[in-house]
């Protein structure tokens, strides 16, 4: 999907964000029915690799996948459930009312199959993020859309937006790969880097072309500061998509030569964490999830599981085409689209790059910077929650699978600083909800990272820390977003006294 500034139009991807700042709460007033809009949580079909395949979807009447806004306007949507199952949906870097943040058990009740649930909240401040279910394992069946909250500031800026969503797709009912998992298996339930009998990784030397401290795709590698087992890829695919679609067909975007482009990608891959290469282009990293950071320079950048990326780039005046690609961690894999200028001829591009990719862990998370960081002043309260693992795809905070816990406390008007501590063999994307926080720590080394809401917490005793004020009441989700590892009971919750 492509958008102008200046004439921004809604189209197959959009995205939206939030400012760390406390929500903007105007009292609960119904909105009449002529100002929501709809979004119809359906079926669709889709091509992968010449077959057809039946996913999920969030689309508005006329078609559109997703929802752009304006900072400041009103939320006013009505999600209409006909999926055939009870759903939630989540409104991933906003910061809503608890009660509208789409979390079934947590926030809201979930809403049954046919019916329907209204939403009216006012969006904050500006930015790429998306929305998702919260129920089950429907993200795996692509029940998730880009969703843009566009800064009217910015209206006559002569800057073409480019909004591009990512998947790892499988044709097999994701039940079944979980049920796979939690049998110990590494076969077609979870590729070659499934957990043997999980918790007992297996030792293998780094393959060829491996970079980093990890060998192939998927496959354990020993982690040389801790000299334990790590893994990479614990779900094997069939395909990544980019916007619904394989390199085999990729989604080809008209550019001007010579004018400027902003990316703004979504991981919403259930399990993938991916790297962002930009091939010959070089461009300006200048937002993470949906927050602005210090722009930096680059033509790779990793992106983990449920992270957004913000780039700028510059069109080369003598035209021509040019791909970006989205590429699995400690793999070969990947998907993309083509950004090109009038005439370009359009060349085939491979699924499978020429050499291994490094993982994605800590390297991006050190070197960003908050353009608007958190206030200086002394935490109120610290927490180190425990991530962990255990036999049977077992995953735990603090010892506990969700269901098992008990919340996170907290005051309003507190500073937190809350330290995620990696027991386990495998990274955790982990994500707060009606928070954005700020990164303060990377394996105890205190940084003035970037505010973000989803951070890549490293395997095998690695740690984050992240800080944020507590000004948003309410009961809110604290998870791995990895999907299986979530729904293996990697969840918990922060609740204001």
């Amino acid at each position: 999907m492509q958008l102008s500034r200046r004439q921004f139009v809604a189209g197959t991807a959009a995205i939206g964000g939030l400012a760390a700042a406390p929500s903007l709460l105007l009292p609960e007033t119904p909105a009449s029915a002529a100002s929501l809009t709809t979004i119809r949580a359906g079926t669709r079909v889709i091509e992968v690799n010449g077959r057809p395949a039946t996913v999920f979807g969030l689309m508005q009447p006329d078609g559109r996948h997703g929802l752009v806004l304006d900072a400041g306007q009103r939320f006013q949507v009505r999600l209409d459930n006909q999926t055939g199952e009870d759903t939630t949906i989540h409104w991933h870097g906003l910061t809503p009312p608890w009660q509208q943040d789409g979390v079934g058990g947590i926030s809201q009740d979930p809403i049954a199959a046919g019916r329907s649930h209204d939403y009216d909240f006012v969006v904050g401040a500006p930015g790429t993020n998306w929305m998702h279910s919260h129920a089950g394992l429907q993200e795996q069946r692509l029940l998730a859309a880009p969703l843009i909250v566009r800064d009217p500031a910015e209206a006559g800026e002569d800057v073409q937006d480019v909004v591009v969503m990512f998947h790892d797709f499988t044709f097999r009912d994701p039940e079944e790969v979980l049920a796979g998992l939690r049998n110990g298996g590494h076969g077609p339930q979870s590729g070659s880097g499934g957990h043997a009998g999980h918790g007992a990784p297996r030792a293998v030397s780094p393959g060829p072309g491996a970079h980093g401290r990890h060998g192939m795709s998927g496959m354990p590698a020993r982690d040389s500061a801790t000299g334990g087992m790590s893994h990479l890829q614990d779900v094997e695919y069939d395909a990544l998509l980019a916007n619904d679609r394989t390199l085999d067909d990729p989604e080809v975007f008209s550019v001007e030569r010579g004018g400027r482009v902003r990316l703004r990608l979504i991981n919403g891959a259930a399990t993938t964490n991916m790297w962002i290469d930009l091939d010959s282009l070089r461009g300006r990293l200048v937002a993470v999830d949906g927050m602005p950071v210090q722009p930096i320079e680059g033509s790779r950048f990793e992106c983990a599981v449920a992270q957004r990326l913000d780039i700028v780039l510059e069109i080369p005046r003598g035209g021509g085409a040019w791909p970006v690609f989205a590429v699995q961690e400690g793999g070969r894999n990947r998907t993309g689209f083509v950004l090109a200028s009038t005439g370009a001829e359009i060349t085939k591009l491979k699924a499978l790059t020429a050499e291994n990719y490094a993982a994605v862990e800590a390297d991006l998370e050190h070197r960003l910077r908050a353009l608007e960081p958190l206030s200086d002043r002394p935490a109120d309260r610290k927490h180190t929650m425990m991530l962990g693992e255990a036999a049977g795809y077992v995953w735990t905070l603090d010892g506990k699978m969700h269901g098992e816990d008990a919340p996170l406390r907290v005051s309003e008007g507190e500073r937190f600083e809350l330290t995620f501590m990696n027991h386990s063999s495998m990274s955790h994307p982990m994500h707060l909800h009606g928070h954005h926080f700020q990164v303060v720590a990377v394996n105890g080394m205190r940084i003035r990272g970037a505010v973000r809401d989803a951070v890549l917490v490293p395997a095998n005793m690695g740690s984050v820390t992240v800080a944020f004020d507590a000004r948003n009441p309410g009961k809110w989700a604290l998870h791995c977003h990895h999907l299986y590892h979530m729904a293996g009971g990697m969840m918990t919750s922060l609740q204001y006294a």
